[in-house]
């Protein structure tokens, strides 16, 4: 399987606290990668260092291409929209941020990949939770990147919203998109990830496919998992 994004030895220290301490981690394409852990176990800072908007102290990042950002798309859990934009044009505008000049039937095809053709000329302050939730990973594919990352991306959201987004995630990865996704809904891991990788106390504690992890830790579900490796 290739190996899009790879990483060695990354290190991170706040003043005297280290919070990532040598992390090794390999991203391949084709798959959704879930990353789960305790907040402040070190994974945001994981993935921010991988997505090259933290420097690490120590380490290195390997990607498969020259210029990774020109193909990584990036959901965070906060996506800052131009509320007094509506949807197509927060894209038309994230698109150019990328350097690209998307068509209109490029847009088109967004929109409707991301369940958002009826609400193009909202504005964005005042679509709903799901909605947003929806654009902002429009915003992640203006520029059609082989890998995404989404941090926490159905957080805070309702039922029917929470599974609105887990579809998109299924139909992205069913078209090829490689996916990266953070959660802290161990039944959603389950239903979306080919792999996870369990990072707490900024360190790797367990990696493997779902039917790996079972049988190497003796579980029965993710969750169990999670408890046994967190006490």
């Amino acid at each position: 399987m290739e190996s899009l994004v790879s990483t060695v030895r990354l290190l991170k220290r706040y003043g005297d606290r280290t919070v990532v301490k040598g992390i090794d981690l390999q991203i391949n394409r084709g798959e959704v990668l879930a990353i789960i852990g305790p907040n402040g176990a070190g994974k945001s800072t994981t993935l921010e260092m991988v997505i090259g908007v933290r420097k690490p102290d120590e380490g290195t990042v390997r990607y498969w291409c020259q210029e990774p950002n020109k193909h990584i798309g990036v959901q965070l859990q906060t996506t800052p929209f131009f509320p007094e934009l509506n949807t197509q044009e927060n894209l038309r505008l994230f698109a150019a941020f990328y350097g690209v000049n998307i068509t209109d039937q490029q847009l088109n095809d967004t929109l409707a990949r991301c369940g958002l053709e009826g609400a193009r000329k909202t504005d964005a302050s005042k679509l709903s939770g799901g909605q947003q939730k929806r654009l902002a990973i429009a915003m992640t594919l203006v520029h059609n990147p082989e890998l995404i990352f989404l941090d926490e991306p159905t957080a805070a959201l309702d039922p029917r919203a929470r599974h609105e987004i887990r579809e998109l995630i299924s139909k992205l990865a069913a078209a090829g998109t490689s996916i990266v996704f953070t959660s802290h809904d161990m039944e959603e891991v389950e239903k979306l990830a080919t792999r996870v990788i369990m990072i707490a106390d900024g360190q790797v504690r367990a990696s493997g496919t779902l039917e790996q992890l079972k049988q190497k830790h003796q579980v029965h579900n993710l969750e169990q998992l999670y408890l046994t490796l967190t006490e």
